[in-house]
C-alpha cells in the first residue's frame, strides 16, 4: 500500500481549492470521500439522512473511494475535502515526511466491525479451536487481515506454523468462497454474516473486534491546510455526526434501520435493524470521538505485528482532538 500511495501522490497531485464553497441554497458544500459504503459507518448516513448537515449549514457530496490508496491521494490532491478511512493511510503519509500530511479530527469507530464465521455452531468457542484450521482472512496488509492475525497471535496461532490464513481472496469476495468450499472459517462483516447465518450457510462464532480490543478503525481526516482554514465547517461536520451518534444509541434499532434504508438500496429493514443490533452489542462506535493514545498505538502495534509498518508515527502529529472534545462536551456536557 506504501508503494501504492507514493505512485499515486506522485502521478496525482494537482491545483484544487483547499476551502469549501457556499453552494446555491446558502450551505457549504464538503465534498467527503470514503473509503467504502458500509452499515459499519451508520452514524454518518443517519447524519445525512436525518438532515443533521443540512441543519449545521453543511451538504455533503459523498463518493464511494473504492479502498484507502485511492481516499487518501483524493485528500492529498484536493478532490475531496474530508476522507473517512483507516488511520493506517494516514500513518503511511506521515512516514513519507509529506509536510501537508493528514490529520486525524474525528474517530467514527473503535473496533474491528468483522465477525469470525463458521460452518458449524460453535456455542462454547474458543480462539485456541483454530489451531490447524484454514480461515480466509481477507487482503495481506489491510487492517481487517491484520486484525485478526494480531488476534490469532495472541492465543498462540502463527500462520504457517498451527494455522493457515489465506490472503488471496479479495474481500467482497470472501463469503462467495467460503460458500463454494473454500476454508474451514472466514470473516464477515455485516448485514453479510447475519444474512448468511439466517440462510443457514454457517454460524457467526466470535467478534474480532471484542478480541482485539480498542483498535481506531475508522476515521475523519483531512490536511492540515483544511483544518487550519476551516474550523467552523470541521465542527459541524462533527456536531452533526455526534449528534447521528446519539440518535442511534437512544432509538430503537428498527428505527435506525428504517432511517438508514434510503442509503441501502436492496438491503431489507430487517437486514439493516440487525446489523445495528450486532455492531451496537461489540460497541464498535465512538461515544467521544476523540482518539485515545492508547488505541492509537494498538493500531501500530498490530501493523508492526503483521510486517507493515518499519517506522512508529507520533501520536500528537496525527491527531487534533480539540474539536471532537469540544463537540462531546457541547451535546454530552
Amino acid at each position: 500500500m506504501k508503494k501504492i500511495l507514493c505512485f499515486l501522490l506522485t502521478a496525482l497531485i494537482a491545483v484544487f481549492p483547499l476551502s469549501a464553497c457556499k453552494d446555491k441554497d446558502g450551505l457549504k458544500k464538503v465534498r467527503l470521500n470514503e473509503v467504502t459504503h458500509s452499515v459499519f459507518y451508520a452514524p454518518l448516513y443517519l447524519a445525512i439522512e436525518l438532515g443533521y448537515f443540512e441543519e449545521e449549514g453543511i451538504k455533503i457530496e459523498l463518493t464511494n473511494g473504492g479502498g484507502a490508496d485511492k481516499s487518501m491521494t483524493a485528500i492529498l490532491s484536493g478532490s475531496a475535502d474530508i476522507g473517512l478511512m483507516g488511520p493506517e493511510a494516514a500513518i503511511y503519509v506521515y512516514n513519507e515526511g509529506r509536510e501537508n500530511h493528514p490529520v486525524v479530527f474525528g474517530q467514527l469507530t473503535k473496533r474491528d466491525g468483522s465477525f469470525l464465521f463458521s460452518r458449524n455452531p460453535e456455542p462454547n468457542f474458543k480462539w485456541e479451536d483454530l489451531e490447524g484450521k484454514h480461515i480466509i482472512a481477507g487482503r495481506k496488509g489491510g487492517v481487517p487481515a491484520m486484525t485478526l492475525e494480531y488476534v490469532l497471535n495472541q492465543h498462540g496461532l502463527y500462520n504457517g506454523v498451527n494455522v493457515t490464513l489465506n490472503f488471496d481472496i479479495a474481500f467482497n469476495l470472501q463469503a462467495g468462497a467460503f460458500e463454494g468450499g473454500t476454508g474451514d472459517y472466514t470473516t464477515l462483516f455485516e448485514p453479510t454474516a447475519s444474512d448468511m447465518q439466517a440462510a443457514g450457510k454457517g454460524y457467526i462464532v466470535a467478534s474480532v473486534g471484542e478480541a482485539s480490543g480498542e483498535i481506531p478503525y475508522t476515521a475523519f481526516m483531512c490536511s492540515k491546510k483544511y483544518l487550519q482554514k476551516n474550523a467552523k465547517t470541521i465542527q459541524a461536520f462533527l456536531r452533526a455526526v455526534q449528534r447521528a451518534e446519539k440518535y442511534i444509541q437512544t432509538e430503537s434499532e428498527t428505527t435506525c434501520a428504517q432511517k438508514l434504508a434510503p442509503q441501502f438500496a436492496g438491503t431489507s429493514v430487517e437486514s439493516l435493524t440487525q446489523t445495528v443490533i450486532s455492531y451496537k452489542t461489540i460497541d464498535a462506535w465512538m461515544h467521544d470521538m476523540s482518539m485515545k493514545e492508547e488505541s492509537f498505538n494498538r493500531l501500530m502495534d498490530v501493523m508492526q505485528n503483521a510486517g507493515e509498518l518499519d517506522t512508529r508515527a507520533k501520536y500528537s502529529d496525527l491527531v487534533f482532538n480539540d474539536y471532537a472534545q469540544a463537540v462531546f462536551n457541547e451535546i454530552y456536557g
